[in-house]
């Protein structure tokens, strides 16, 4: 019996180690987001290059500069529905199929996701 709720006692802590995921902030209504100011750039930073295999070459869609909006609309966004959007759903720190070595902000997801759900204009 000792045994039996040593074991009980100690597997339960188990779940006080499981982290929450962040939450992904809202953005303001009246905040303007821009594909090619706010959205085009997270692609190619230093440190954070989605470009690195994003490429035309390596993995589509092609998110370089002047590719992107066309690669991404509507083959990977689903305007007006970020959580239905493909695009959304893998980003790095949200899901994506591969270790790539870095993960985008809750601030850069929330972002994005404004963007998608806000129709995806490319402006």
């Amino acid at each position: 019996m000792l045994t039996i709720g040593l074991c009980l006692g100690t597997s339960s802590c188990y779940y006080d180690e499981i982290v929450p995921e962040a939450e992904i902030p809202e953005i303001p209504p009246d905040q303007e987001i821009s594909f090619s100011e706010d959205i085009e750039p997270l692609f190619s930073r230093s440190g954070k290059e989605c470009t690195a295999c994003h490429n035309g070459a390596i993995q589509t869609p092609d998110l370089r500069v002047g590719n992107a909006y066309n690669a991404l609309v509507p083959a990977y966004v689903t305007a007006g529905d970020a959580e239905g959007s493909v695009f959304f759903q893998r980003l790095p720190g949200n899901n994506h199929p591969f270790d790539v070595g870095f993960t985008l902000s809750t601030a850069e997801i929330a972002i994005i996701k404004s963007w998608i759900d806000r129709g995806a204009e490319n402006n």
